[in-house]
């Protein structure tokens, strides 16, 4: 007790001082109110006569001759008591927005009603806050901030939900007149509505900024009732997620990583805040920018949000995956010691709400399937994109020495097969991991090497491949079969008058689709089953030299051991030349495609 004695003696002296200023001087007082520990010297008449609740108090003791009544959790405290003390006194002072909430909450605790008094303290702050606050929105923030303390008194007398309303309300109407003022003629005639610029009536937004995040999450709530549009709701959202998280910017340095221990530095109420925001984030896409939203998400995966708030953050930005970067995707690995630098499994569920939303959407459109596949649909170019998107991720996470093969293989497998027209980007990403990890097993590499289609590489990318000792020796033979494809239909297109070694059977892919519409139904009956009959025998002859260049390959280890890098090169062309994989051709076949194959080679080396 003694330890606060000195800060008492000072407020209680202030209250004395300001109570001399009104308090009746030639009466000496006879009762004593204390309120957080100031005491009061006052007169029992004037209270009496305006609050019931003193003049019950003084009633119960009037045997006693009670001088001194302490009032415990008197909403406001000292300052509010002394508003209502003054009216009592008679002493004419302003009711403002900064303090008409206290005296709302003061009145109704000391019971200043009409039954005491006409026009008490009671009714006259009801009245300014019906007919002056409530009709403007700003004064309705304030009054919301002062409710902050005033909890939950001043909710169940409604002033809460009276300035929650009004704010609502008036940012409706703001927004309905702004529209009005955009309507206007063009040059037709015809009325229609300009562009909105920088969200012309949401003025609003920087208001609702101060408020704590309970008040400002029924705000938003009744704004939505409203009918306000979502992209204001989304620009408050992105404001208040701004100025709230970005006050603790002392949890990050500059290279976006936390700087100690975040179990002593995250706090609860940040949580609150962002999964605050989670849940009220508008349905419609175009709401909030979604680099907001893995803002969002890289801030949940630091403060350990709830489950349930990332998976919708997920959700959302699978949506439209298509329009993010790949450095929205680098999201930093916070919580797991000695992991990946980026947080994988994240990305993996992300793609796989993007796939299973375009599965979703093709059910949907079972009318309309050939404009689905078609590349013209929005749906397929979102899938184009993403593709590229993923395999930039990929190549960006490869290097990192504590990647799992089989996570990678995941968000490789992530997408439809459709989804990539050309495999340049994966190959070059599946390059990098193979370079980065020089310890995996041949049949890890085989399972790396079967995500490409060696088909969908681009003649640069396939003669990179055909050099490259990385890749499995399957998968080397596999490209150079598809060039050699590639260079007789070349030649073939080129020189069609010179003999041709019937290639169109090899490259059935890209022509038989041509050829079959220009032909009766039985002829490309026919045809097709020719082309499969020589297909299946071509594919048996390379299996049959698959076999001996198999054998030879162990022959050739041998040979490495003993010879350096520049002889053991030449033996193998060697051997392949004796092999003849692809069979005999015209000399212009021969020479010509591989001189080709070099410029090509040389050209993509120097690319990479």
């Amino acid at each position: 007790m003694d330890k606060h004695l000195p800060q008492q003696m000072p407020l209680a002296k202030c209250g004395r001082q300001r109570n001399s200023e009104w308090v009746f001087r030639d009466v000496p007082s006879d009762i004593t109110i204390e309120v957080d520990g100031i005491a009061f010297s006052l007169h029992k008449f004037p209270l009496v006569s305006r609050s019931g609740r003193i003049r019950k108090l003084v009633a119960e003791h009037r045997d006693s001759s009670i001088s001194k009544i302490e009032l415990l959790s008197l909403p406001g405290g000292s300052e509010s008591f002394e508003l209502a003390a003054q009216f009592c006194y008679g002493v004419n002072f302003e009711i403002t927005a900064s303090n008409v909430a206290q005296l709302c909450c003061v009145s109704d605790y000391l019971e200043m009603t009409e039954e005491y008094s006409k026009n008490n303290l009671s009714t006259r702050s009801e009245e300014y806050l019906d007919s002056i606050v409530c009709k403007n929105l700003e004064m309705c923030v304030e009054v919301l901030q002062q409710c902050e303390n005033l909890l939950p008194l001043a909710d169940e007398l409604a002033i809460v939900t009276r300035c929650i309303d009004s704010i609502a309300s008036k940012a409706c109407v703001e927004q309905i007149a702004s529209s009005f003022s955009r309507l206007e003629y063009s040059s037709s005639g015809r009325l229609h509505m300009s562009k909105q610029t920088n969200c012309e009536g949401d003025w609003w937004i920087e208001d609702l900024s101060v408020l704590r995040i309970d008040l400002y999450q029924r705000v938003i709530l009744a704004m939505k009732c409203r009918g306000v549009r979502p992209e204001s709701i989304g620009a408050s959202l992105v404001n208040y997620a701004q100025k709230e998280l970005l006050k603790n910017s002392s949890l990050w340095n500059q290279s976006n990583q936390p700087k100690v221990d975040l179990g002593s530095l995250t706090s609860d109420h940040e949580r609150v805040v962002v999964e605050t925001i989670i849940s009220l984030l508008p349905v419609e896409k175009i709401a909030v920018p979604i680099t907001f939203l893995f803002g969002l998400l890289k801030s949940a995966v630091l403060l350990d949000c709830s489950v349930g708030s990332r998976v919708d953050l997920e959700r959302r930005i699978g949506s439209q995956l298509d329009i993010a970067t790949l450095d929205d995707l680098l999201i930093p690995s916070f919580h797991h010691a000695g992991d990946t630098l980026f947080d994988v499994d994240t990305v993996h569920r992300i793609l796989v709400n993007f796939s299973q939303q375009e599965d979703s959407e093709e059910d949907m459109d079972d009318g309309s399937v050939f404009e689905s596949d078609s590349p013209r649909s929005p749906s397929q170019t979102a899938l184009f994109k993403v593709s590229k998107l993923v395999d930039n991720y990929l190549a960006e996470i490869a290097p990192d020495a504590n990647l799992k093969l089989n996570k990678f293989v995941a968000i490789a497998e992530s997408l439809p097969a459709h989804a990539r027209t050309v495999h340049d980007g994966l190959y070059r990403a599946i390059d990098v991991y193979l370079k980065a990890h020089q310890g995996l097993t041949d049949q890890d590499r085989r399972k790396l090497s079967k995500l490409i289609d060696f088909q969908k590489l681009s003649q640069e990318a396939g003669a990179h491949a055909a050099q490259n000792e990385r890749l499995p020796l399957q998968s080397i033979v596999q490209v150079l079969y598809y060039e050699q494809l590639r260079l007789r239909n070349a030649l073939y297109c080129s020189h069609p008058d010179d003999d041709p070694p019937k290639p169109m059977h090899q490259s059935w892919r890209i022509s038989s689709g041509a050829l079959s519409a220009a032909m009766s139904p039985r002829d490309n009956y026919a045809s097709l089953r020719r082309e499969n009959r020589e297909l299946k025998l071509e594919l048996a002859r390379l299996r049959m030299r698959l076999n001996d260049l198999e054998k030879e390959h162990v022959c050739m280890k041998r040979d490495m051991e003993r010879s350096g890098s520049r002889k053991f090169m030449n033996s193998f062309s060697k051997k392949i030349s004796k092999l003849n994989i692809f069979g005999n051709g015209s000399s212009r076949e021969s020479s010509s495609p591989s001189k080709q194959s070099q410029i090509t080679e040389s050209k993509f080396t120097e690319r990479t």
